[in-house]
């Protein structure tokens, strides 16, 4: 059985990527987090190009806009009502606690930043974890569905643990690096998308000779 640190490896070996989270700025990256909730990013790309057409790109201007408008502006990524009501809620926390101000949230100590965004309506750890890392470039691991059926099917985890398990068990075996984090959170997005789907495509897999996966669907 492979260690984390030997999966990253191999993973580095089968793909190249270049600017795996494309966004201008941390309020553009956290937005994506928000929207790509249950959804596919082409989805979260279109509903960002709406916002941008119409200079709505915008903390302040998310906060205080009609609430239909916002809705109607992010529709494509979907669960569309839902997602506009927490990203103004979480927009509002901005303009009250911090003057308005992504990075003076994102400035604070890891934990206590953490803290705070997991207080909020509408986030979870994944969606926490992907705005500290991505836009406030803490050293902070994101765990996703693909992460579990990866590492599922490796053996190294059994599909019972708790986000925070595994998030706990990447962080203790992977030194505490954010290009490092970010770049094997792609491989693994990547690599799930390119081969180890709901249905895999075990054939000329990185890891076939280490995967028992394959024999349990053979």
């Amino acid at each position: 059985m492979p260690t984390i640190i030997e999966v990253y490896q191999r993973l580095c070996q089968g793909y190249s990527l270049d600017n795996w989270w494309p966004a201008q700025g941390s309020f553009e990256v956290a937005v994506g987090a928000f929207l790509t909730q249950n959804t596919n990013w082409n989805n979260v790309e279109k509903a960002l190009a709406n916002l941008k057409k119409v200079e709505a790109l915008d903390l302040s201007m998310v906060a205080q806009m009609p609430l239909p408008q916002l809705e109607e502006l992010i529709r494509p990524s979907g669960f569309f009502r839902q997602k506009a009501q927490r990203l103004q809620h979480f927009c509002r926390h901005l303009m009250h606690r911090h003057g308005g101000s992504l990075d003076r949230l994102l400035q604070q100590e890891l934990s206590v930043a953490r803290c705070e965004l997991l207080s909020l309506s509408g986030i979870g750890p994944e969606t926490a974890d992907s705005i500290l890392l991505y836009a406030g470039n803490h050293p902070s691991f994101v765990v996703d569905s693909y992460t579990r059926r990866f590492f599922g099917r490796l053996g190294l985890l059994r599909g019972t643990e708790s986000y925070e398990t595994i998030r706990t068990l990447f962080m203790a075996e992977i030194n505490k690096d954010v290009t490092l984090y970010q770049h094997y959170h792609a491989l693994i997005v990547t690599h799930c998308k390119e081969r180890c789907r709901k249905s895999p495509l075990c054939c000329h897999c990185l890891f076939a000779d280490i995967c028992h996966y394959p024999v349990l669907v053979s």
